[in-house]
């Protein structure tokens, strides 16, 4: 009953990440730094999709300042610790969802018990100053817990991942093409074929019959005429629908008939005809190094990859195990399920059989090969063809720029507007909270005064890191009014971004952006850059 439940309760979300993804998310412990107006509105969003757990770090105490941009605090909140405040309404979002509060200072605890930030799933932190970053980062890094930082600062909105590696097997990609392998056809399907005769069908099976099939028939017949080649070229391609459409029945008085299954052919030519290959970004997580290498410690993830590849190599003739899906299609039932199970009962077979090589790579290490399920197993050959696999940068290497890296910022601020300009002013805000023990313009008769301060720590930053530049004095200027401000509607549509991010790292479906994300509120867009 309970299972019922919880499936109406997440009946949309679990259509987009399955059981699986619902099951990482419930096992998944988050901890958030400061119960900022960003950081309450990323957990909201965690909490209503039934994040496990989450922890709130922050010892600081409820102020009128946070009651007036912050949902998730009352005025009666006012003088109470704000991570004990945050989290009590928070967990009232959902029941499902287990809720705690750390009120310590983040840096006393870095200090004091890094290792207390090694048991979450995911570390988010917002609006933390610098140093305290740096530190955070490096704990983090060390102990390989992804970090999410996010900030809200006036119009503008910040993200950074960091990552070293994160590997995605449901990459869901936009306009996936079918594998069908109707240009090299496994012996299942050619012998399923045989079973069709389009030049001597009645009328009715003519007419119901998948197109899949009328393709691979017609296919045969162009082979047949053409050396042995697939139609390639659009003028090809243009002749084998006419081949197609030189099929279709006439009625007593010559005219073509409406055979809808020839139509959908027809458009199905381009999809059909794919030439079924490794994708490149394949074969090179074939070429990884952890890849090659399977030892007692290689993540599941590789021991995975490395069976596939070997499965390529040999039973799948330089073709990956098939994904065992084919698109719906005007057909009757019974033709259509036939075919079906041909793709399904040949996906399964690929499977067992890289199976095979999971269990022997498993015994060589040591593992016992039941440590990777058969479930596991079949969900990796089915999206085996979109696995992706993102190694991010450090936060100390990122603050020890490259030469590469500054010439590519040079080169986006050859557009003196481009979004980039606004991670250059985040860094001199720092540097001035650095030297000031404040951010610029935080109050109101210093925001002249703290132009000068500004663009002075804006060029040395620039100086010492050998970018020739020149920003605007309008941004400076912006950035003194803003007087680190965290408006509700930059920290609310931070919130939903940043949730998303959180979502992808823990189900580990969908691809995660890297490394930095930078939203401008003032003109609407957004933009990622590698740094």
């Amino acid at each position: 009953m309970a299972k019922v439940v919880k499936e109406q309760k997440y009946d949309r979300q679990l259509r987009l990440w399955g059981d699986h993804g619902q099951e990482a998310l419930e096992s998944a412990h988050v901890c958030l730094i400061n119960a900022t107006a960003a950081g309450t509105e990323i957990l909201k969003n965690l909490v209503l999709p039934g994040i496990g757990s989450f922890t709130i770090v922050d010892n600081n105490v409820v102020s009128g300042e946070d009651v007036g941009n912050n949902f998730f605090l009352t005025r009666r909140n006012i003088g109470m610790n704000r991570a004990q405040a945050a989290m009590e309404l928070l967990q009232e979002l959902n029941e499902d969802v287990t809720g705690n509060f750390v009120a310590q200072n983040p840096d006393q605890l870095l200090e004091s018990d890094p290792a207390f930030f090694n048991k979450f799933t995911l570390v988010i932190s917002t609006q933390l100053p610098e140093r305290t970053l740096l530190s955070l980062a490096e704990t983090l890094w060390n102990a390989n817990i992804p970090l999410l930082i996010c900030r809200a600062y006036g119009f503008v909105g910040y993200m950074r991942i960091i990552v070293k590696e994160h590997t995605v097997i449901e990459s869901h990609p936009d306009n996936a093409l079918e594998d069908l392998r109707l240009d090299q056809l496994f012996s299942e399907l050619r012998e399923h074929l045989q079973q069709y005769d389009l030049d001597h069908m009645d009328r009715k099976d003519h007419s119901h019959t998948p197109w899949i099939v009328i393709i691979a028939k017609y296919l045969e017949k162009w082979r047949k005429e053409n050396a042995g080649q697939i139609p390639k070229t659009y003028k090809d391609k243009e002749a084998f629908r006419d081949m197609i459409r030189q099929g279709v029945l006439k009625n007593e008085n010559g005219v073509p008939e409406d055979e809808e299954n020839f139509e959908e052919a027809v458009k199905n030519v381009n999809t059909a005809l794919n030439i079924t290959k490794c994708p490149s970004h394949i074969e090179e997580i074939f070429n990884d190094e952890r890849c090659t290498n399977i030892t007692l410690q290689t993540p599941n993830f590789w021991v995975l990859a490395r069976a596939i590849k070997e499965f390529t190599a040999a039973e799948g003739n330089g073709s990956l195990p098939l994904r065992g899906t084919i698109p719906d299609m005007i057909a009757d039932s019974d033709k259509f399920i036939k075919i079906q199970n041909v793709y399904r009962e040949k996906a399964k077979k690929d499977a067992a059989t890289v199976e095979h090589y999971v269990s022997k790579l498993l015994q060589s290490v040591g593992r016992p090969p039941e440590s990777i399920s058969e479930k596991d197993i079949r969900l990796f050959c089915r999206n085996c063809a979109f696995l992706r696999v993102v190694r991010g940068r450090s936060l100390s290497e990122e603050y020890g720029l490259d030469t590469a890296k500054t010439e590519d910022i040079v080169s986006y601020m050859e557009n003196p507007d481009n979004e980039i300009v606004f991670y250059l002013m985040l860094r001199a805000v720092d540097r001035f909270h650095k030297q000031h023990g404040r951010y610029p313009g935080v109050y109101n008769y210093q925001v002249e005064g703290d132009f000068g301060k500004l663009k002075s720590c804006l060029n040395s930053f620039l100086q010492e890191y050998g970018l020739s530049l020149c920003v605007k004095d309008e941004y400076i200027q912006e950035f003194c009014r803003y007087g680190a401000a965290e408006p509700h509607t930059i920290a609310s549509f931070l919130g939903g971004a940043a949730a998303q991010e959180a979502i992808k790292i823990i189900t580990q479906q969908f691809v995660i952006f890297n490394n930095t994300f930078i939203y401008n509120a003032m003109s609407q867009t957004s933009a990622t850059f590698q740094l």
